[in-house]
């Protein structure tokens, strides 16, 4: 079965730092290009962070410096690594896979962050 799932959301202070993993099964790990994504409330989901198999990383602006995304292909997980967390990065945040085979993309169920003091 195909399953991606989130894990490592917390509440935090602004400036603390938090890890979100993301453990996937079901599918062919390698084909996938992985990303977080998050959404705010009262906002649409935006990209945080992408890899893709060849370890390239693409980054918002908006944690560029901030935030580190890595993947772990012998364990099939996904890291975002958040530093200096603002008030404002407050949102779940969401595991996706995409298949550069299909294009297919799949869902964790999310994990929420919230940066408050």
């Amino acid at each position: 079965q195909e399953q991606l799932v989130e894990s490592g959301g917390d509440l935090v202070q602004p400036g603390g730092s938090l890890k979100l993993s993301c453990s996937v099964s079901g599918i062919i790990f390698s084909v996938y290009n992985m990303g977080w994504y998050r959404r705010a409330p009262g906002k649409e989901r935006e990209l945080v962070a992408l890899i893709t198999r060849g370890f390239n990383t693409t980054y918002a602006d908006f944690v560029k410096g901030r935030f580190t995304i890595t993947s772990d292909n012998a364990k099939n997980t996904v890291v975002l690594q958040m530093n200096s967390l603002k008030p404002e990065d407050t949102a779940v945040y969401y595991c996706n896979a995409h298949s550069l085979i299909s294009g297919r993309r799949i869902w964790g169920q999310g994990t929420t962050v919230t940066v408050s003091s």
